[in-house]
């Protein structure tokens, strides 16, 4: 592969360690199949991978390269879940359904688990295994004050998404699946058995159409890509820290610090940074972001000094307001898959699996994200409130931060404190922490023989009232110290 191919992915650390490019055309002729996938990224691979692996004949149309943009250009987190929280979901389709989307979610996560190991085979599963991490623990990995509890997903892991992505393509043309590169899909007639994608030099006919577009869905179907606010996330990686980012940073998993936007990270390379955040509505300079991620990490990792940033890069998401990916039939035969924005890799394996069962076996598992259905996202307006939030959530999440930390300080002062008392008498307790002089620590009182001679008791003529106050104060002055406390 030449540097203009490799450049064309956007990320050079990506580029200089990928698998090879599966060799794709460019469609220039009239193709007829069972099933068109428009979009060659995670979810529209693994949909036509796994039709063709049923027997069916599939054709993908992608309009830039293989994974170009957000599957081959994110984090390479694959972990159980979704971007909205289960609470929230539990709430608006009860606790069986939430369950079982729970367990789709699984479902994706094994995919790609045993898509990386070449094992294809799924297994049902319910339930998940999560552990709570106390701060103690947390600390012990990651070597900072800025983090307190945390949700441990023991089963979730990260890859190289780019080299997962091109070997999925690899394994769908090995299932014959037919892909078309710089092929851009320009309309779509959705009505009738035999529905037809045209593109600038050739056309596709198909029974069934899976829209697997995400945000670039644009002009083809300007309705469907309004349901989704475009997002684009910054992502670095540094030049090599040798053994400090060991030191401060034990973990080799992949962490995030929120739900949205900033701190998603992890170890690469051996002993590199990848760090990832400050998403915004608008597409902005991945250099010009660089320095600000560069700051985060500052913040998170003081101990790391001023590391140097080597490759920046973005990557376009699409996000649907209800924060859960956008999965089903759209009309007889027309079927989306988009909306995998914050979610990880699991949520485009299991997508396509779900299309791939519902166009090929009739399976209706899709139906459970109905009640997740299409919402305009409010288009600029939408994309300014949302931009909007993230900066009102990352602003309380820094409030809130900063809080925490200095209730932990109080509590650890407190806990000083108490430790202090424990097993140790009240007064030598209170010297310690400067309340008052223990009596150990006083000058003794004086003796009767160390005082001066009452005049009274000694018969000499009291002195008048002048001299008496002069003269009382100076028999009465106190010796070095008595009376006072130790400041």
């Amino acid at each position: 592969m030449n540097s203009a191919e490799r450049t064309s992915y956007g990320s050079t650390w990506y580029a200089e360690s990928m698998e090879p490019a599966p060799e794709c055309g460019r469609l220039a002729f009239d193709v007829d199949v069972d099933v068109c996938v428009v979009g060659g990224g995670l979810a529209g691979l693994t949909t036509a991978r796994e039709l063709a692996l049923r027997g069916w004949s599939v054709a993908l149309l992608e309009g830039r390269r293989i994974a170009w943009n957000a599957s081959g250009r994110n984090d390479g987190f694959v972990l159980p879940g979704f971007a909205e929280s289960m609470d929230r979901i539990i709430a608006r389709v009860g606790r069986a359904d939430a369950k079982a989307l729970w367990a789709l979610s699984e479902m994706g996560l094994r995919y790609v688990r045993e898509g990386v190991l070449a094992n294809v085979q799924l297994y049902a599963e319910l339930g998940t295994e999560v552990e709570g991490w106390p701060t103690e623990r947390v600390r012990e990995v990651l070597k900072t004050r800025h983090y307190f509890h945390a949700m441990h997903l023991p089963r979730a892991f990260h890859i190289h998404p780019l080299n997962y992505a091109l070997g999925l393509a690899q394994a769908a043309q090995a299932a014959e699946v037919r892909i078309f590169e710089d092929s851009q899909a320009l309309s779509i007639d959705p009505a009738g058995v035999r529905k037809r994608v045209t593109t600038a030099a050739g056309r596709v006919r198909a029974p069934h159409v899976v829209l697997a577009c995400n945000a670039h869905l644009g002009a083809l179907l300007p309705r469907i890509a309004g349901t989704l606010v475009p997002v684009w996330s910054y992502v670095v990686t540094t030049r090599p820290l040798g053994m400090q980012l060991a030191e401060a940073v034990a973990y080799r998993g992949a962490v995030t610090d929120t739900d949205l936007a900033n701190h998603h990270y992890r170890v690469v390379d051996g002993d590199r940074l990848l760090w990832s955040g400050r998403s915004t509505t608008w597409e902005g300079d991945p250099q010009r972001f660089a320095g600000k991620l560069r700051a985060d990490i500052a913040t998170v990792y003081p101990q790391l000094g001023e590391v140097e940033i080597e490759h920046a890069w973005s990557g376009l998401l699409g996000n649907p307001l209800h924060r859960m990916p956008q999965i089903g039939e759209l009309s007889p035969g027309l079927w989306l898959a988009s909306g995998f924005g914050g979610h990880g890799l699991n949520t485009t394996a299991m997508a396509g699996n779900i299309i791939a069962r519902a166009i090929a076996e009739n399976d209706d598992t899709w139906k459970l994200f109905a009640p997740f259905e299409l919402v305009w996202a409010g288009g600029r307006f939408g994309r300014a409130a949302m931009q909007a939030y993230y900066w009102w959530f990352n602003t309380r999440e820094r409030w809130a931060a900063r809080q925490a930390r200095e209730r932990e300080q109080e509590f650890r002062r407190a806990e000083e404190l108490a430790a202090m008392r424990s097993g140790t008498e009240q007064p030598q307790i209170e010297a310690e922490i400067g309340a008052v002089v223990p009596p150990e620590q006083l000058p003794q009182e004086p003796s009767l023989a160390q005082l001066p001679v009452d005049p009274v008791i000694a018969g000499e003529p009291e002195p008048d009232a002048d001299s008496a106050a002069g003269t009382q104060l100076g028999m009465r002055k106190p010796g070095p110290g008595i009376g006072r406390r130790k400041a």
